[in-house]
Parts: C-alpha cells; structure tokens; sequence
C-alpha cells in the first residue's frame, strides 16, 4: 500500500512539473529533489532485490552525467537537466530505453507544436497560464517531454508497474 502511495505521488509530482513548465518554463529544484528523495523509501518498500536497486541508482547518475552535459551545451535548462535524473531512479534500466524515445518524441512535438503557433497566432491570444512557451525567444517547456515519458515507462519499471497495476491501469 506504501508503495501505491509513493508511486502514485512520483507520477503526480511529474504531472505538475509538466505544468509548471509550460507555466513559467521552470521545474523547481524543490520538485526535482522532492521526486529523487521518494525513491529512498519506495525502493525500501519496493521489496526488490539489491541488484535491481542498484541498477536503478546507476541509470539515475548515468541520467545526471548526460543531463549536466546537456545543460553545459545549453540544450537543455537546468530544472530540465536535474529532472531527467529523479525520474530515471524511479524508472530503472529495464524501462530507460522507452523513457528516452517517449521523451524524445513527446519534445519534438512540443517544440513543432510551439513553432508552428509562434509562427501564426500572437502570444497575446495565447491563454496566459500556457503562453509563456510562445512568447518570442521562449524555450521550450521539456517537462511535458519528461512527464510523458515517465508516464508512459512507468508500466516497465518494476518499482512503479506495481502502482499502475493496484489501480487497475494495467493488467
């Protein structure tokens, strides 16, 4: 039941981190640490082997290792960057794969998606709780990217397919 709790509060943290983004084109750090420091009892609760935790942890600092390499060469923002890593704890090696093509594929939508309505319609239109991605020389807000891959991975990975199973979300 504990890991129910903290897996469904993982994917709610996600969702409002893609929120947030698109809001004000930040993750806070809060948020970031907040999703890494619930992995330490979900993974005591998860009742999986040392093996597999470990795994999880390496994907996490492999995750920071890029992801800090991204934010040096400015592709990605720093909430960006830090968010990458706490959501891989949670995902793990067996689902890294379908995190990162999900991810990938859900932020070239956003960003053609930002693009093409840059291009046609003024920011002002935009409704204001989502118009700061369309705003001139605005980034594009990769929370959304990073919370559809989660959400999408987190049938594969063994700490959070639990959560999704107890609610009925998969068989």
């Amino acid at each position: 039941m504990i890991l129910i709790i903290l897996g469904g509060l993982f994917l709610a943290l996600c969702l409002f981190a893609a929120l947030h983004d698109v809001n004000s084109l930040t993750i806070p750090n809060w948020l970031n640490l907040t999703i890494a420091a619930l992995f330490v009892p979900a993974a005591v609760f998860s009742g999986l082997p040392i093996e597999i935790l470990f795994g999880h942890v390496l994907a996490g600092l492999a995750a920071f290792v890029i992801g800090f390499g991204l934010f040096a060469f400015r592709v990605f923002g720093g909430g960006d960057a830090k968010m990458i890593p706490a959501v891989m704890l949670w995902i793990g090696p067996s689902a890294s794969l379908e995190f990162v093509f999900t991810m990938a594929l859900v932020g070239g939508a956003c960003a053609l998606l930002i693009v093409l309505v840059r291009n046609t319609v003024p920011a002002a239109v935009v409704p204001g709780p989502i118009r700061a991605p369309f705003e001139e020389k605005a980034g594009v807000p990769y929370g959304v990217a990073i919370a559809a891959g989660a959400f999408v991975a987190s049938a594969s990975s063994p700490i959070l397919s639990e959560t999704l199973r107890a609610t009925g979300i998969i068989g």
